[in-house]
């Protein structure tokens, strides 16, 4: 929403003046050709491809998982059923911080907001019967990325499927974990050169694969304004390309396959500048700052999900006009897959009713409407073209304030991004708590608790942590314990050389049956484990 101020003037959500006029006076001096280009082209303000929605739609991705791998495949096969072109793997969150299901660290948490994963035995039942050769699957992990994308390689080639044809992404975007969510293993620079080696490694075995995520999804939710999110998003990028050219490897070897992840809020004007500013500052510094050549380095592709944290308990119906609109803020801006969240994400997990729901969105979006008639829609407006330059030059100053400290990972350890989102969360609760921020349902136009429609959460069956802690014990008295060693100590030694690429001894041990918790056990041994106390 837009915040008044006393003189009556607007204000974004970034903090950025919204005129109640925009005319001719608002383009004085701007160059058409310099700050949009043609679509497809340098410096991809108006999308990344020539031809954008006209020729295909963006691809419907439905972020789902739970429970388990039987439990979350059921639900990926009715999505592909309902239409979804991209599944988006959910993990639970001892997946996601590398323990085992029957770990003390998991207690409580096994299945509950995503899938358990412990092994290759799982990540094979969480995709039986889908052909992963024919679907492109984009998968939630950051610090145990490479052991998700690894167990999803065995997974496709027991399938017959050549890993050169496999299409997705993993988002092994680490460095927001410091910043906003805390689901992080190892300390910044041994989980940097981990992600180096998933691009050394995708590079010659998994060509078409995403290899990152950069994400800013995940801090917006935790309040980030849309300039913070866009400027630590492209700050931690330019620490990704730092850390990977560092190692040796060409810019134009690894940068095509970068994607970014971002939010679509409510305040749809300035989500469609916000992208679009985006685009424009990444692809000036793919190309002036690393020296990127080809045209696919310096794009930014972007999947965007909608904004989960807007998402109300109190008339959970009124989520589906938020949800909408949000999309719509999405398309506009140029996004090149989407996920649409249920509007019952703010109670539980998502029912499947909401689930499909979430999915006719996008399509109602994609078939009854002309936003896929023409590219870029808003080219030449004068409210979104300014609103553009003003965003990116407010992204920029703060870029330089990451680069003042040294950086997004000396950032990162001095608590910067962390404290300056803090302060914006902050911010947004005490407008909602005095009015300020209007909040439909919450704040203002409410309705008594008698008059909400009954609600039937999704639950997660209690009995699920004792079943996934049975197939671990199963699993580890059916293998080759010999084998399983031997993989681990391999792992161990490449983990200790700097010049060495972690995932081919971890592909071994996984193929093996070593276990998702002894992997990052053994890595853990190697190159330790962040503490939050580690940053200032």
């Amino acid at each position: 929403m837009t915040r008044p101020t006393d003189s009556g003037r607007q204000l974004s959500e970034s903090g950025l003046p919204v005129e109640p006029v925009y005319g001719p006076e608002a383009q004085t001096g701007w160059d058409p050709a310099a700050r949009l280009g043609e679509p497809g082209g340098y410096p991809f303000t108006r999308g990344v491809y020539p031809t954008m929605y006209t020729g295909r739609p963006w691809t419907v991705r439905q972020y789902a998982g739970f429970g388990t791998a039987a439990e979350s495949n059921a639900r990926y096969r009715r999505l592909i059923e309902h239409g979804t072109t991209g599944l988006s793997v959910a993990f639970d969150l001892p997946t996601q911080m590398g323990y085992d299901s029957d770990a003390p660290q998991a207690a409580g948490e096994v299945g509950k907001v995503g899938v358990a994963i412990d092994s290759v035995a799982d990540m094979r039942a969480l995709f039986d019967g889908i052909p992963l050769g024919e679907v492109s699957t984009s998968m939630t992990i950051n610090a145990p990325a490479a052991l998700l994308l690894l167990l999803y390689q065995i997974v496709a080639e027991e399938q017959g499927v050549a890993p050169a044809a496999l299409t997705g992404t993993v988002q092994n975007d680490v460095l927001k974990e410091y910043i906003a969510r805390g689901t992080y293993i190892f300390p910044p620079q041994p989980s940097l050169r981990l992600t180096a080696d998933i691009f050394r490694y995708c590079g010659t075995e998994l060509p078409r694969w995403n290899t990152i995520s950069i994400s800013g999804y995940h801090m917006a939710e935790a309040g980030a304004t849309p300039v913070q999110e866009i400027a630590f998003t492209l700050a931690n990028g330019i620490a990704y390309v730092r850390a990977a050219v560092a190692a040796g490897m060409d810019v134009d070897a690894f940068a095509p396959r970068l994607s970014f992840f971002f939010v679509a809020r409510t305040t749809l004007l300035e989500e469609v500048a916000k992208f679009r500013a985006a685009r424009r500052i990444w692809a000036r510094v793919m190309r002036e700052e690393f020296g990127a050549r080809n045209p696919k380095s310096q794009m930014l592709r972007f999947h965007t999900q909608t904004a989960g944290v807007q998402l109300t308990a109190q008339q959970p119906e009124v989520n589906v006009a938020r949800v909408t609109v949000q999309a719509l803020a999405a398309v506009l801006g140029g996004t090149q897959s989407l996920h649409t969240n249920s509007y019952d994400e703010a109670l539980a997990l998502p029912s499947e009713s909401a689930a499909r729901l979430a999915l006719r969105t996008q399509q109602v979006l994609a078939h009854e409407t002309d936003v896929t008639a023409t590219v870029d829609p808003f080219a030449g407006s004068y409210a979104v073209e300014s609103l553009t330059d003003g965003v990116e030059e407010a992204v920029l100053d703060l870029m330089r304030r990451v680069e003042d400290r040294g950086g997004a990972v000396a950032a990162v350890e001095q608590g910067f991004q962390k404290s300056e989102i803090e302060r914006s969360a902050y911010a947004v609760a005490q407008e909602i708590e005095n009015g300020d921020r209007v909040v439909v349902g919450v704040n203002r136009f409410r309705t008594e608790a008698a008059d909400e429609q009954p609600y039937v959460p999704l639950t997660v069956d209690p009995g699920l942590e004792a079943a996934q802690a049975q197939r671990l014990e199963r699993l580890r008295a059916g293998r080759d314990a010999t084998a399983v060693r031997s993989g681990l100590d391999a792992l161990r030694r490449a983990a200790a050389r700097e010049e060495d690429n972690v995932l081919p001894p971890m592909k071994e041990a996984l193929r093996a049956r070593a276990t998702l918790g002894e992997v990052c056990d053994a890595l853990r041994e190697v190159w330790g484990a962040y503490e939050p106390s580690d940053a200032l």
